[in-house]
Protein backbone atom coordinates (compact mmCIF):
# COMPACT_ATOMS: atom_id res chain seq x y z
CA UNK A 1 0.00 0.00 0.00
CA UNK A 2 1.18 3.63 -1.00
CA UNK A 3 1.53 5.91 1.88
CA UNK A 4 1.17 9.60 1.06
CA UNK A 5 4.81 10.12 2.17
CA UNK A 6 5.44 7.75 -0.77
CA UNK A 7 3.11 9.24 -2.78
CA UNK A 8 4.68 12.91 -2.43
CA UNK A 9 8.50 11.20 -2.75
CA UNK A 10 7.91 9.43 -6.15
CA UNK A 11 6.01 12.86 -7.38
CA UNK A 12 8.76 14.71 -6.76
CA UNK A 13 10.96 12.58 -8.10
CA UNK A 14 9.30 12.56 -11.37
CA UNK A 15 9.37 16.51 -11.11
CA UNK A 16 12.58 16.01 -10.88
CA UNK A 17 13.39 13.53 -13.60
CA UNK A 18 11.27 16.05 -15.92
CA UNK A 19 13.01 18.95 -15.27
CA UNK A 20 16.41 17.51 -15.70
CA UNK A 21 15.89 16.03 -18.76
CA UNK A 22 14.46 19.04 -20.14
CA UNK A 23 17.05 21.02 -18.68
CA UNK A 24 19.75 18.98 -20.34
CA UNK A 25 18.01 19.12 -23.77
CA UNK A 26 17.73 22.33 -23.97
CA UNK A 27 21.07 22.90 -22.04
CA UNK A 28 22.93 20.92 -25.39
CA UNK A 29 20.48 22.71 -27.30
CA UNK A 30 22.32 26.30 -26.29
CA UNK A 31 25.70 25.29 -26.61
CA UNK A 32 24.78 24.60 -30.01
CA UNK A 33 22.63 27.72 -31.02
CA UNK A 34 25.81 29.86 -30.17
CA UNK A 35 25.52 32.60 -32.48
CA UNK A 36 22.99 34.75 -30.37
CA UNK A 37 24.94 37.22 -28.69
CA UNK A 38 21.61 38.53 -26.39
CA UNK A 39 22.14 37.46 -22.87
CA UNK A 40 18.24 37.56 -22.30
CA UNK A 41 17.79 34.09 -21.50
CA UNK A 42 15.32 32.53 -24.40
CA UNK A 43 12.12 31.05 -22.86
CA UNK A 44 11.57 27.44 -23.42
CA UNK A 45 8.34 25.16 -22.94
CA UNK A 46 7.60 23.71 -19.59
CA UNK A 47 10.89 24.27 -18.50
CA UNK A 48 11.00 28.08 -18.96
CA UNK A 49 14.40 29.98 -18.70
CA UNK A 50 15.59 27.72 -16.06
CA UNK A 51 18.24 26.26 -18.51
CA UNK A 52 19.59 29.53 -19.60
CA UNK A 53 20.32 30.08 -16.20
CA UNK A 54 21.77 27.30 -15.24
CA UNK A 55 24.20 27.36 -18.27
CA UNK A 56 25.28 30.73 -16.89
CA UNK A 57 25.76 29.41 -13.26
CA UNK A 58 29.41 29.35 -12.95
CA UNK A 59 29.13 33.64 -13.58
CA UNK A 60 25.80 33.82 -12.17
CA UNK A 61 25.85 37.19 -10.65
CA UNK A 62 27.48 38.89 -14.17
CA UNK A 63 24.88 36.78 -16.24
CA UNK A 64 22.48 39.03 -14.32
CA UNK A 65 24.29 42.20 -14.66
CA UNK A 66 24.44 41.11 -18.67
CA UNK A 67 20.66 40.75 -18.37
CA UNK A 68 19.54 43.91 -16.34
CA UNK A 69 22.28 46.06 -18.34
CA UNK A 70 20.13 45.07 -21.69
CA UNK A 71 17.12 45.12 -20.18
CA UNK A 72 16.92 48.39 -18.26
CA UNK A 73 17.51 47.57 -14.82
CA UNK A 74 14.41 45.54 -14.51
CA UNK A 75 14.09 41.74 -15.85
CA UNK A 76 11.23 39.25 -15.28
CA UNK A 77 12.43 35.88 -15.34
CA UNK A 78 10.38 32.77 -16.01
CA UNK A 79 10.50 29.91 -14.49
CA UNK A 80 9.42 26.20 -14.98
CA UNK A 81 6.07 25.04 -15.02
CA UNK A 82 4.63 24.09 -11.37
CA UNK A 83 8.52 25.41 -10.30
CA UNK A 84 7.17 28.58 -8.50
CA UNK A 85 10.51 29.60 -9.64
CA UNK A 86 8.78 33.25 -11.81
CA UNK A 87 10.87 36.41 -10.53
CA UNK A 88 11.19 39.94 -11.36
CA UNK A 89 15.38 40.83 -10.80
CA UNK A 90 15.98 44.47 -10.55
CA UNK A 91 18.95 46.92 -9.34
CA UNK A 92 17.22 49.86 -10.91
CA UNK A 93 17.76 52.31 -7.75
CA UNK A 94 14.01 53.87 -7.65
CA UNK A 95 12.80 50.47 -7.68
CA UNK A 96 15.42 49.61 -4.74
CA UNK A 97 13.99 52.95 -3.42
CA UNK A 98 10.19 52.13 -3.66
CA UNK A 99 10.58 48.26 -2.29
CA UNK A 100 12.92 48.71 0.54
CA UNK A 101 11.53 52.33 2.11
CA UNK A 102 8.85 53.86 0.44
CA UNK A 103 6.55 50.86 0.10
CA UNK A 104 8.09 48.38 2.37
CA UNK A 105 4.94 47.03 4.24
CA UNK A 106 4.36 45.58 1.37
CA UNK A 107 7.90 44.02 0.88
CA UNK A 108 8.29 41.35 3.80
CA UNK A 109 10.60 38.84 3.67
CA UNK A 110 7.47 36.42 3.12
CA UNK A 111 7.56 32.67 3.60
CA UNK A 112 9.85 31.86 0.27
CA UNK A 113 12.60 33.02 2.15
CA UNK A 114 12.45 31.40 5.82
CA UNK A 115 12.17 28.05 3.69
CA UNK A 116 15.49 29.34 1.77
CA UNK A 117 17.07 30.36 4.70
CA UNK A 118 15.70 27.88 7.61
CA UNK A 119 19.53 27.40 8.99
CA UNK A 120 18.49 31.13 10.46
CA UNK A 121 15.77 29.67 11.97
CA UNK A 122 13.89 33.01 14.21
CA UNK A 123 17.43 35.00 13.40
CA UNK A 124 16.95 39.05 12.51
CA UNK A 125 17.76 38.49 8.63
CA UNK A 126 14.58 35.77 8.32
CA UNK A 127 11.62 37.24 10.37
CA UNK A 128 9.35 40.31 9.49
CA UNK A 129 7.10 42.66 12.07
CA UNK A 130 7.07 42.29 15.77
CA UNK A 131 10.32 39.53 16.18
CA UNK A 132 11.66 41.88 13.56
CA UNK A 133 11.43 44.98 15.54
CA UNK A 134 12.52 43.03 18.98
CA UNK A 135 15.52 42.15 17.20
CA UNK A 136 16.53 45.28 15.78
CA UNK A 137 15.75 47.29 19.25
CA UNK A 138 18.02 45.00 21.12
CA UNK A 139 21.10 44.68 18.98
CA UNK A 140 20.62 48.30 18.67
CA UNK A 141 20.52 48.79 22.63
CA UNK A 142 23.75 47.38 22.94
CA UNK A 143 25.88 49.46 19.83
CA UNK A 144 24.54 52.55 20.98
CA UNK A 145 25.74 51.70 24.78
CA UNK A 146 28.78 53.51 26.40
CA UNK A 147 30.55 50.77 26.23
CA UNK A 148 30.32 49.50 23.60
CA UNK A 149 33.14 51.16 21.40
CA UNK A 150 35.58 50.27 24.14
CA UNK A 151 34.37 46.64 24.01
CA UNK A 152 34.94 46.51 19.99
CA UNK A 153 38.23 48.50 20.34
CA UNK A 154 40.05 46.03 22.52
CA UNK A 155 38.17 43.19 20.71
CA UNK A 156 40.17 43.96 17.63
CA UNK A 157 43.10 44.55 18.82
CA UNK A 158 43.50 42.19 21.03
CA UNK A 159 43.05 39.84 18.01
CA UNK A 160 45.40 42.09 15.91
CA UNK A 161 48.24 41.72 18.45
CA UNK A 162 47.72 38.63 19.37
CA UNK A 163 46.49 36.69 16.29
CA UNK A 164 47.16 38.76 12.99
CA UNK A 165 50.79 40.36 13.58
CA UNK A 166 52.31 37.11 14.46
CA UNK A 167 50.64 35.40 11.94
CA UNK A 168 51.71 37.81 8.67
CA UNK A 169 55.31 38.09 10.40
CA UNK A 170 55.16 35.06 10.18
CA UNK A 171 54.34 34.56 6.73
CA UNK A 172 56.56 37.54 5.42
CA UNK A 173 59.94 35.71 7.09
CA UNK A 174 58.63 32.29 5.31
CA UNK A 175 58.43 34.34 2.11
CA UNK A 176 55.51 32.17 1.99
CA UNK A 177 52.34 32.45 -0.22
CA UNK A 178 49.04 32.26 1.86
CA UNK A 179 44.90 32.68 1.48
CA UNK A 180 44.48 36.52 2.31
CA UNK A 181 40.69 35.81 2.40
CA UNK A 182 40.99 32.90 4.93
CA UNK A 183 43.24 34.72 7.29
CA UNK A 184 40.67 37.35 7.11
CA UNK A 185 37.89 35.14 7.14
CA UNK A 186 39.29 33.98 10.34
CA UNK A 187 39.70 37.04 11.91
CA UNK A 188 36.45 38.07 11.95
CA UNK A 189 34.82 34.75 13.02
CA UNK A 190 37.14 35.26 16.05
CA UNK A 191 36.51 38.99 16.61
CA UNK A 192 32.61 38.35 16.26
CA UNK A 193 32.64 34.79 17.94
CA UNK A 194 34.21 36.63 21.15
CA UNK A 195 31.54 39.61 20.44
CA UNK A 196 28.30 37.83 20.69
CA UNK A 197 29.20 34.47 22.48
CA UNK A 198 32.12 36.16 24.71
CA UNK A 199 35.07 33.38 23.11
CA UNK A 200 37.50 33.53 21.31
CA UNK A 201 38.09 30.24 19.50
CA UNK A 202 41.67 30.46 18.08
CA UNK A 203 41.13 29.82 14.18
CA UNK A 204 43.81 33.04 13.70
CA UNK A 205 46.84 31.55 15.54
CA UNK A 206 49.86 30.07 14.26
CA UNK A 207 49.95 26.60 12.54
CA UNK A 208 46.07 28.01 11.47
CA UNK A 209 43.74 25.12 13.61
CA UNK A 210 40.80 23.44 11.42
CA UNK A 211 37.67 24.90 13.30
CA UNK A 212 34.74 23.94 11.83
CA UNK A 213 31.92 26.04 12.68
CA UNK A 214 34.37 28.74 10.99
CA UNK A 215 34.57 26.69 7.63
CA UNK A 216 30.89 25.79 7.80
CA UNK A 217 29.92 29.49 6.74
CA UNK A 218 31.60 28.62 3.15
CA UNK A 219 29.10 25.62 2.09
CA UNK A 220 26.52 27.23 3.45
CA UNK A 221 26.59 30.92 1.13
CA UNK A 222 26.73 28.58 -1.70
CA UNK A 223 23.63 26.17 -1.12
CA UNK A 224 21.54 29.25 -0.49
CA UNK A 225 21.98 30.45 -3.92
CA UNK A 226 21.68 27.24 -5.58
CA UNK A 227 18.10 27.14 -3.75
CA UNK A 228 16.93 30.63 -5.83
CA UNK A 229 17.69 29.30 -8.75
CA UNK A 230 17.00 25.49 -8.41
CA UNK A 231 12.83 24.66 -8.11
CA UNK A 232 12.33 24.38 -4.39
CA UNK A 233 10.89 20.21 -5.55
CA UNK A 234 14.75 19.94 -6.63
CA UNK A 235 16.66 21.30 -3.47
CA UNK A 236 14.52 19.64 -1.09
CA UNK A 237 14.50 16.05 -2.76
CA UNK A 238 18.09 16.80 -2.43
CA UNK A 239 18.18 17.77 1.01
CA UNK A 240 15.71 14.46 1.53
CA UNK A 241 18.66 12.13 0.09
CA UNK A 242 21.13 14.36 1.37
CA UNK A 243 23.03 14.84 -1.55
CA UNK A 244 24.95 17.67 -3.12
CA UNK A 245 25.37 21.28 -1.95
CA UNK A 246 22.26 20.43 0.52
CA UNK A 247 24.27 17.63 2.28
CA UNK A 248 27.17 20.20 2.54
CA UNK A 249 24.36 22.11 4.08
CA UNK A 250 22.86 19.86 6.61
CA UNK A 251 26.90 19.49 8.03
CA UNK A 252 27.49 22.94 8.27
CA UNK A 253 24.11 23.10 10.07
CA UNK A 254 25.53 20.63 12.66
CA UNK A 255 28.82 22.42 12.91
CA UNK A 256 26.60 25.78 13.79
CA UNK A 257 24.29 24.09 16.49
CA UNK A 258 27.79 21.89 18.41
CA UNK A 259 29.94 25.15 18.29
CA UNK A 260 27.05 28.08 18.96
CA UNK A 261 25.03 25.13 21.88
CA UNK A 262 28.83 24.80 23.51
CA UNK A 263 28.98 28.30 23.83
CA UNK A 264 25.86 29.35 24.54
CA UNK A 265 25.80 26.53 27.66
CA UNK A 266 29.09 28.04 28.93
CA UNK A 267 27.87 31.59 29.33
CA UNK A 268 24.57 30.52 31.04
CA UNK A 269 26.78 28.70 33.64
CA UNK A 270 29.00 31.95 33.78
CA UNK A 271 26.11 33.88 34.69
CA UNK A 272 24.74 31.56 37.22
CA UNK A 273 28.04 31.73 38.76
CA UNK A 274 28.58 35.11 38.64
CA UNK A 275 24.78 35.94 40.14
CA UNK A 276 25.45 33.53 43.38
CA UNK A 277 28.65 35.69 43.75
CA UNK A 278 26.83 38.74 44.08
CA UNK A 279 24.38 37.15 46.15
CA UNK A 280 27.05 35.89 48.54
CA UNK A 281 29.20 39.00 48.66
CA UNK A 282 28.64 41.86 51.37
CA UNK A 283 30.25 44.38 48.85
CA UNK A 284 28.21 44.33 45.93
CA UNK A 285 28.88 46.75 43.14
CA UNK A 286 26.48 47.98 41.16
CA UNK A 287 28.45 49.00 38.01
CA UNK A 288 28.13 45.35 35.54
CA UNK A 289 30.44 47.12 33.00
CA UNK A 290 32.52 43.75 32.70
CA UNK A 291 29.31 41.84 31.91
CA UNK A 292 28.91 44.43 29.92
CA UNK A 293 28.17 41.05 26.39
CA UNK A 294 25.75 40.93 23.78
CA UNK A 295 24.98 37.81 25.22
CA UNK A 296 23.91 39.20 28.45
CA UNK A 297 21.47 41.90 26.74
CA UNK A 298 19.66 39.06 24.64
CA UNK A 299 18.75 37.35 27.50
CA UNK A 300 17.68 40.09 29.41
CA UNK A 301 15.87 41.41 26.35
CA UNK A 302 13.85 38.18 25.85
CA UNK A 303 13.07 37.19 29.80
CA UNK A 304 11.09 40.68 29.33
CA UNK A 305 9.67 39.80 25.91
CA UNK A 306 8.85 36.40 26.66
CA UNK A 307 5.26 36.38 25.63
CA UNK A 308 6.87 37.54 22.14
CA UNK A 309 9.74 35.18 21.59
CA UNK A 310 7.86 32.24 22.58
CA UNK A 311 5.11 32.72 20.65
CA UNK A 312 7.68 31.85 17.22
CA UNK A 313 7.93 27.90 19.50
CA UNK A 314 11.65 28.37 20.18
CA UNK A 315 13.01 27.98 23.56
CA UNK A 316 15.45 30.56 25.40
CA UNK A 317 18.77 28.62 24.05
CA UNK A 318 17.42 28.19 20.25
CA UNK A 319 16.18 31.29 19.99
CA UNK A 320 19.51 33.06 21.02
CA UNK A 321 21.28 30.03 18.49
CA UNK A 322 19.16 31.64 16.11
CA UNK A 323 19.88 35.21 17.14
CA UNK A 324 24.00 35.04 17.45
CA UNK A 325 24.52 32.61 14.02
CA UNK A 326 22.49 35.51 11.88
CA UNK A 327 24.94 37.97 14.02
CA UNK A 328 28.28 35.87 13.24
CA UNK A 329 27.22 35.15 9.58
CA UNK A 330 26.41 39.23 9.26
CA UNK A 331 30.17 39.52 10.98
CA UNK A 332 32.02 37.12 9.53
CA UNK A 333 31.47 37.18 6.14
CA UNK A 334 30.69 40.50 5.10
CA UNK A 335 33.70 42.03 6.92
CA UNK A 336 35.99 39.41 5.42
CA UNK A 337 34.89 39.65 1.63
CA UNK A 338 35.23 43.53 1.97
CA UNK A 339 38.58 43.35 3.07
CA UNK A 340 39.36 40.90 0.46
CA UNK A 341 38.62 42.85 -2.50
CA UNK A 342 39.62 45.81 -0.73
CA UNK A 343 43.19 44.25 -1.15
CA UNK A 344 42.76 42.79 -4.60
CA UNK A 345 41.77 46.35 -6.15
CA UNK A 346 44.93 47.95 -4.09
CA UNK A 347 47.18 45.44 -5.64
CA UNK A 348 45.60 46.15 -8.84
CA UNK A 349 46.28 50.45 -8.08
CA UNK A 350 49.25 50.78 -6.82
CA UNK A 351 48.57 54.62 -6.85
CA UNK A 352 45.74 54.12 -4.46
CA UNK A 353 47.73 51.92 -2.04
CA UNK A 354 50.05 54.93 -1.55
CA UNK A 355 48.18 57.65 -1.17
CA UNK A 356 46.53 55.63 1.54
CA UNK A 357 49.96 55.05 3.44
CA UNK A 358 50.40 58.40 3.05
CA UNK A 359 46.72 59.71 4.29
CA UNK A 360 47.92 56.82 7.74
CA UNK A 361 51.44 58.66 8.14
CA UNK A 362 50.52 62.09 8.01
CA UNK A 363 46.91 61.84 9.98
CA UNK A 364 47.96 59.50 12.53
CA UNK A 365 50.38 59.87 15.19
CA UNK A 366 52.11 56.98 14.81
CA UNK A 367 55.83 58.22 15.41
CA UNK A 368 54.73 58.86 19.08
CA UNK A 369 53.24 55.06 19.56
CA UNK A 370 56.46 53.74 17.31
CA UNK A 371 59.05 54.86 19.94
CA UNK A 372 57.94 52.02 22.06
CA UNK A 373 58.56 48.81 19.45
CA UNK A 374 57.97 50.21 16.25
CA UNK A 375 54.26 49.36 15.62
CA UNK A 376 51.28 50.74 15.41
CA UNK A 377 49.92 49.62 18.92
CA UNK A 378 46.22 51.30 18.53
CA UNK A 379 43.96 53.11 16.51
CA UNK A 380 40.95 54.24 18.59
CA UNK A 381 37.66 54.46 16.47
CA UNK A 382 37.80 58.12 16.58
CA UNK A 383 41.46 57.94 15.02
CA UNK A 384 39.51 56.29 12.01
CA UNK A 385 37.18 59.08 11.00
CA UNK A 386 40.79 61.07 10.11
CA UNK A 387 40.79 58.17 7.22
CA UNK A 388 38.93 59.67 4.35
CA UNK A 389 40.76 58.35 1.49
CA UNK A 390 40.84 54.60 2.81
CA UNK A 391 37.15 55.46 3.48
CA UNK A 392 36.71 56.17 -0.40
CA UNK A 393 38.74 53.18 -0.95
CA UNK A 394 36.56 50.93 1.18
CA UNK A 395 33.17 52.18 -0.25
CA UNK A 396 34.75 51.23 -3.95
CA UNK A 397 35.65 47.94 -2.59
CA UNK A 398 31.69 47.88 -1.55
CA UNK A 399 30.50 49.21 -4.73
CA UNK A 400 31.91 46.61 -7.01
CA UNK A 401 32.02 43.73 -4.77
CA UNK A 402 29.19 44.42 -2.24
CA UNK A 403 29.35 41.28 0.09
CA UNK A 404 25.26 40.56 0.27
CA UNK A 405 24.88 40.29 -3.69
CA UNK A 406 21.33 39.76 -3.89
CA UNK A 407 17.99 40.37 -1.55
CA UNK A 408 14.99 38.35 -1.57
CA UNK A 409 11.23 39.93 -0.84
CA UNK A 410 7.92 38.29 -1.53
CA UNK A 411 5.00 41.30 -2.50
CA UNK A 412 1.99 41.15 0.21
CA UNK A 413 -0.38 43.10 -2.43
CA UNK A 414 -0.73 44.61 -5.54
CA UNK A 415 2.08 47.39 -6.69
CA UNK A 416 3.32 49.18 -9.75
CA UNK A 417 7.45 49.98 -9.49
CA UNK A 418 8.52 52.98 -10.90
CA UNK A 419 9.92 51.29 -13.66
CA UNK A 420 6.21 50.62 -14.90
CA UNK A 421 6.64 46.84 -13.74
CA UNK A 422 3.42 45.83 -12.28
CA UNK A 423 3.98 43.73 -9.32
CA UNK A 424 1.31 40.95 -7.95
CA UNK A 425 0.78 39.35 -5.07
CA UNK A 426 3.29 36.86 -3.95
CA UNK A 427 5.17 38.20 -6.51
CA UNK A 428 9.05 36.80 -5.61
CA UNK A 429 11.59 40.27 -6.49
CA UNK A 430 15.73 39.93 -6.48
CA UNK A 431 17.42 42.75 -5.88
CA UNK A 432 20.59 42.38 -7.42
CA UNK A 433 23.07 44.58 -5.66
CA UNK A 434 25.68 43.22 -7.41
CA UNK A 435 24.37 44.56 -10.46
CA UNK A 436 23.64 48.00 -8.87
CA UNK A 437 27.47 48.78 -8.86
CA UNK A 438 28.03 47.96 -12.31
CA UNK A 439 25.55 49.87 -14.14
CA UNK A 440 26.87 53.00 -16.25
CA UNK A 441 23.39 54.48 -15.60
CA UNK A 442 23.80 54.94 -12.20
CA UNK A 443 28.00 55.19 -11.74
CA UNK A 444 28.61 56.55 -15.26
CA UNK A 445 30.77 55.51 -17.67
CA UNK A 446 34.02 54.54 -15.71
CA UNK A 447 32.05 52.29 -13.61
CA UNK A 448 34.24 49.19 -13.30
CA UNK A 449 37.10 51.95 -12.30
CA UNK A 450 38.63 51.66 -9.00
CA UNK A 451 38.76 55.66 -8.08
CA UNK A 452 38.60 56.30 -4.16
CA UNK A 453 38.20 59.63 -5.21
CA UNK A 454 34.55 59.44 -5.75
CA UNK A 455 33.95 59.29 -2.60
CA UNK A 456 35.80 62.27 -1.61
CA UNK A 457 34.26 65.63 -1.73
CA UNK A 458 36.05 69.02 -3.27
CA UNK A 459 36.84 70.08 0.55
CA UNK A 460 38.58 66.53 1.29
CA UNK A 461 35.56 64.80 3.17
CA UNK A 462 33.82 61.93 2.70
CA UNK A 463 31.00 62.24 0.25
CA UNK A 464 27.37 60.20 0.93
CA UNK A 465 25.45 58.77 -1.95
CA UNK A 466 21.84 57.48 -0.94
CA UNK A 467 21.65 53.89 0.11
CA UNK A 468 18.97 53.23 -2.61
CA UNK A 469 21.51 54.04 -5.20
CA UNK A 470 24.60 52.47 -2.75
CA UNK A 471 22.84 49.23 -1.23
CA UNK A 472 25.76 47.59 -0.04
CA UNK A 473 24.27 47.91 3.57
CA UNK A 474 21.29 47.57 2.03
CA UNK A 475 18.37 50.42 2.76
CA UNK A 476 15.43 51.41 4.52
CA UNK A 477 14.52 50.29 7.90
CA UNK A 478 16.79 47.17 7.44
CA UNK A 479 19.54 48.89 7.02
CA UNK A 480 22.56 46.77 8.03
CA UNK A 481 22.60 48.21 12.13
CA UNK A 482 26.30 46.58 11.71
CA UNK A 483 27.34 49.27 9.27
CA UNK A 484 30.04 51.58 11.34
CA UNK A 485 30.79 48.66 13.36
CA UNK A 486 32.28 46.99 10.39
CA UNK A 487 33.78 50.28 8.47
CA UNK A 488 35.64 50.42 11.57
CA UNK A 489 36.83 47.10 12.18
CA UNK A 490 37.54 47.32 8.54
CA UNK A 491 39.81 50.67 9.00
CA UNK A 492 41.88 49.06 11.64
CA UNK A 493 42.80 46.17 9.92
CA UNK A 494 43.65 47.68 6.58
CA UNK A 495 45.52 50.40 8.24
CA UNK A 496 47.64 48.41 10.37
CA UNK A 497 48.41 45.59 7.65
CA UNK A 498 49.34 48.60 4.56
CA UNK A 499 51.69 50.48 7.45
CA UNK A 500 53.22 47.37 8.18
CA UNK A 501 53.58 45.05 4.83
CA UNK A 502 54.02 45.66 1.32
CA UNK A 503 52.28 43.03 -0.34
CA UNK A 504 51.73 41.41 -3.93
CA UNK A 505 48.77 38.89 -5.54
CA UNK A 506 49.91 35.86 -7.14
CA UNK A 507 48.08 35.01 -9.94
CA UNK A 508 45.07 37.81 -10.08
CA UNK A 509 43.67 36.32 -13.34
CA UNK A 510 42.64 33.28 -11.38
CA UNK A 511 40.46 35.63 -8.50
CA UNK A 512 37.18 35.91 -9.61
CA UNK A 513 33.61 36.62 -7.59
CA UNK A 514 31.62 33.38 -6.11
CA UNK A 515 28.70 32.36 -7.63
CA UNK A 516 26.86 32.35 -3.91
CA UNK A 517 24.97 34.59 -1.97
CA UNK A 518 28.00 36.81 -0.50
CA UNK A 519 30.70 37.76 -2.89
CA UNK A 520 33.88 35.78 -2.44
CA UNK A 521 37.04 35.12 -3.98
CA UNK A 522 35.84 31.78 -5.49
CA UNK A 523 39.55 30.28 -5.27
CA UNK A 524 40.58 32.57 -2.36
CA UNK A 525 43.51 35.50 -2.75
CA UNK A 526 46.84 34.30 -2.72
CA UNK A 527 49.95 36.70 -1.51
CA UNK A 528 53.00 37.45 -0.27
CA UNK A 529 53.91 39.75 2.65
CA UNK A 530 57.34 41.51 2.94
CA UNK A 531 57.87 43.76 6.09
CA UNK A 532 58.16 46.93 5.61
CA UNK A 533 60.67 49.65 7.43
CA UNK A 534 58.26 51.60 9.43
CA UNK A 535 60.98 53.21 11.66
Amino acid sequence: MITMASAALLLLLLLFMIFSFLGCFCYMKMKMESSSRSAIPRKWAVVGMLPGLLYNAHRLHQFVTDILKESGGTFEFKGPVLGNLDMLITCDPANIHHILSRNFSNYPKGPQFRQIFDVLGDGIFNVDSQLWEFHRKTTLSFFNHAHFHTLLETNVWHKVQNGLLPLLDSFAEQEAQFDLQDVFQRFTFDTISKLVLHHDPGSLSLGLPYIPCEKAFNPMVDALLYRHILPESCWRLQKWLGIGKEKKLIQACRAFDQYIYSCINKQRLRQEELMMMMMASTNINNDNSEDFSLFTAYVQAYKQQEQLTTSTGSSLVKFLRDTFLSLMFAGRDTTSSTLTWLFFLLAQNPLAQANIRDEIENKLNLHLLQKQDKKLLFLKVEECQKLVYLHGALCESLRLFPPVAIEHKVSAGMDVLPSGHLVKPNTRMILSFYSSGRMDSIWGEDCMEFKPERWISSKGRIKHEPSYKFPAFNAGPRTCLGKEMGLVQMKMIAAIILHHYEFQVVDSHSVSPSDSIIIQAKHGLKVKFTKRNTA
